[in-house]
């Protein structure tokens, strides 16, 4: 983190600098440069390098740094009023408009401005992220003989191999896929098992994410209700019946947003029931690897305990990693796969090789579990600081359940709360939060927050933004007595 701030000051310095040259003329010597600004050369070679993405310099081996020339004025903006009639042209004859709404999905990847604290991340923050061994396992996957060759369309065998191994039951390396991260996976499920215009059965509430992808696809989300055991059976079947859908979309170990787990004696009601009604279960495994330290043994994924092929496993590495280290799997048995397989060949052929042995590097490397572990307890330290500071200075926010594992905390906001004005306050106070309305897919029963305690760099920044929450909950109190009153 001090590097990048060290490269961003570089650069400030430098934009000013820059404009001291004429056109072509030669800046300081990179020696000069780190002589002058006291900092590393490799902090040098980043601020030129951004400077030389935004236009301002050019970079030549063994000669150096120049100012670039004026880039030739931009051509006028063309008419592009016609692509409204042809993006709609068909939209008449779509049983379901395949419109794309990513704002739930921009919400957890948009970085907030500078001095608010990130609620609304969905991701580790840096400071808990192995950049080190990441770096270690990139280099040496880099050197490892043909890392830069084409791999097999399915996926390195030995990393196919260590996805069976962590799913369990009787799932083998020629049941698995390796996928450019689990939104990937899910597009590509969604896209096998379900034609334009077919129901597709969902959490409520649930990841924006897949909602996005359904939608995409021209599928109807149909919610079924969740509590803190996971989803409700009795709803799941009456789902089925009453739509006839054929794939249940589910998350059964730390659910997003709510952390719910699925109870053991719903686990084969959920697979009795799908496979009674001819339909798949596409399970999101996507935060196995940050279980809380406090946790108990988990429960094996559903694949596990599926002979049948009702399951469609979905699992990812990026969660525990970096948003960047997109390397995941899907798993299926039966003819399912094949069809899964062609689909991931047409959209994207492979994931890149060395990606793929960066992977097996890591994961095979003495710093994985040791990663982990720390991952493990600084979830449970930061969950437990987040959840006493909500219960302090926030008692009436509920939480009906506080999870053993994930990164985020799902609340619901008092009767009559605006939860979109209250999201915007705590932004102008400088707290981003995530509105619960784009986690249902039909009329939400009441008003959510979910906030998230993995994207901020530690415990008081937790109580600062909780602090800042209590502010703006007070101000849109405020304000929303004086708007009744003036009525």
């Amino acid at each position: 983190m001090q590097q990048s701030s060290s490269v961003a000051e570089l650069v400030k310095q430098l934009r000013q600098e820059v404009n001291r040259y004429s056109p072509g003329g030669k800046l300081p010597s990179s020696r000069a440069l780190v002589e002058r600004f006291r900092v590393s050369p490799v902090t040098v070679s980043r601020a030129l390098a951004q400077l030389s993405a935004e236009g301002l310099v050019v970079t030549r081996p063994g000669a150096g740094a120049f100012r670039a020339r004026p880039r030739t004025p931009a051509a006028p903006a063309g008419d592009t009023s016609w692509q409204e009639v042809a993006l709609s042209a068909d939209a008449a004859t779509e049983l379901v408009p395949r419109t794309v709404d990513a704002s739930g999905v921009l919400a957890t990847l948009a970085a907030p401005p500078a001095g608010v604290v990130e609620f609304s991340g969905g991701y580790l923050h840096p400071s808990l992220q192995p950049e080190r061994a990441m770096g270690a396992a990139l280099s040496r996957a880099g050197r490892r003989p043909g890392a830069w060759s084409r791999p097999p369309v399915e996926g390195l065998t030995e990393l196919r191999e260590w996805f069976a191994r962590g799913i369990g039951g009787a799932i083998t390396a020629a049941e698995v896929l390796v996928t450019a991260g689990g939104q990937s996976a899910l597009t590509t499920t969604l896209r096998a098992l379900a034609p334009p215009g077919a129901p597709v059965l969902v959490e409520s509430p649930t990841y924006p994410g897949m909602l996005a992808i359904a939608r995409a696809a021209g599928l109807r989300p149909v919610p079924v209700p969740v509590d803190p055991d996971g989803v409700k059976p009795d709803l799941l079947a009456d789902a089925f019946r009453a739509t006839g859908a054929r794939v249940f979309v589910c998350q059964p170990l730390f659910q997003n947003p709510t952390g719910a787990v699925l109870a053991p004696e719903r686990r084969g009601a959920v697979l009795r029931i799908a496979r009674e009604a001819g339909a798949f279960v596409v399970e999101d495994d996507f935060v196995r690897r940050l279980v809380h330290e406090d946790a108990g043994p988990l429960p094996r994924p559903l694949a596990a305990d599926d002979p049948d092929g009702v399951v469609v496993h979905v699992g990812s590495l990026t969660k525990a990693t970096s948003p960047s280290f997109r390397v995941g799997v899907l798993a299926a048995r039966g003819p399912v796969l094949e069809r899964l397989r062609a689909i991931q060949v047409v959209e994207t052929f492979f994931v890149p090789r060395p990606l793929q042995e960066a992977a097996l590097e890591l994961v095979g490397s003495p710093a994985w579990p040791r990663h982990l572990r720390s991952v493990s307890a600084e979830l449970r330290n930061r969950r437990d600081t987040m959840t006493a500071e909500l219960r302090l200075r926030l008692p009436e926010l509920a939480l009906p359940h506080v999870p053993y594992g994930g990164y985020h905390l799902w609340l619901r906001l008092p009767e009559g709360t605006d939860e979109s004005a209250l999201a915007a306050t705590a932004l102008r106070a400088g707290v981003a939060v995530t509105s619960g309305r784009p986690y249902f897919s039909a009329e939400p029963p009441a008003a959510h927050l979910r906030l998230s305690f993995a994207a901020v760099a530690g415990t008081e920044e937790i109580t600062e933004g909780v602090r800042r929450l209590r502010a703006a909950r007070d101000e849109t109190l405020t304000t929303g007595s004086a708007a009744v009153s003036s009525r």
